[in-house]
């Protein structure tokens, strides 16, 4: 199973139509997470013509988004793969085992809001966020991210430059 991770693509801002870059990388995906901060929900409705679209609220999504079907949390299984997301996972410090005791039964944690691509393990649960394809802010590249699961396994994580 292929999953792309979005977050922070604040339309109309800085998302005027699905980039080049990420729509190479959505070409195949099974499943789409958005991770908040879409701003526009016709970037769902723009995303779910490659794959299914599961999301969460971020600090600048409005009622609009929410009716979409965003929450502030979202648990879900994903090819076997016990999955939570969340918009805003807090400081980078404490970051670990805050998410651990917040969502203890998911094997992986996707978080966005600071654009800093992150990819880490804590207690056999990865976290990660996978930046912005769209602001960069201080980062050298926008990114996203691309997960491979099979059989309830994340056989892969990666963050992607789309320049």
């Amino acid at each position: 199973m292929k999953v792309i991770v979005l977050s922070d693509t604040h339309a109309p801002r800085y998302w005027k139509a699905c980039p080049p870059a990420v729509a190479a990388q959505l070409e195949g995906a099974d499943a789409i997470l958005h991770a908040g901060d879409v701003c526009l929900p016709s970037v769902l409705d723009e995303l779910s013509a490659w794959a299914p679209v599961h999301v969460v609220l971020g600090n600048n999504d409005g009622p609009d988004v929410q009716a979409w079907g965003a929450g502030e949390t979202l648990e879900l299984d994903l090819g076997g793969l016990a999955v939570a997301m969340v918009h805003d996972s807090g400081p980078s410090l404490g970051r670990g085992p805050r998410l651990k005791r917040r969502f203890p039964d998911a094997d992986l944690v996707v978080f966005g809001h600071s654009h800093i691509p992150w990819n880490q393990v804590h207690q056999g649960q990865r976290h990660f966020n996978p930046g912005s394809p769209t602001e960069k802010r201080r980062q050298p590249h926008p990114t996203l991210g691309r997960l491979e699961i099979s059989a309830g396994v994340l056989l892969s994580a990666e963050l992607i430059a789309v320049d």
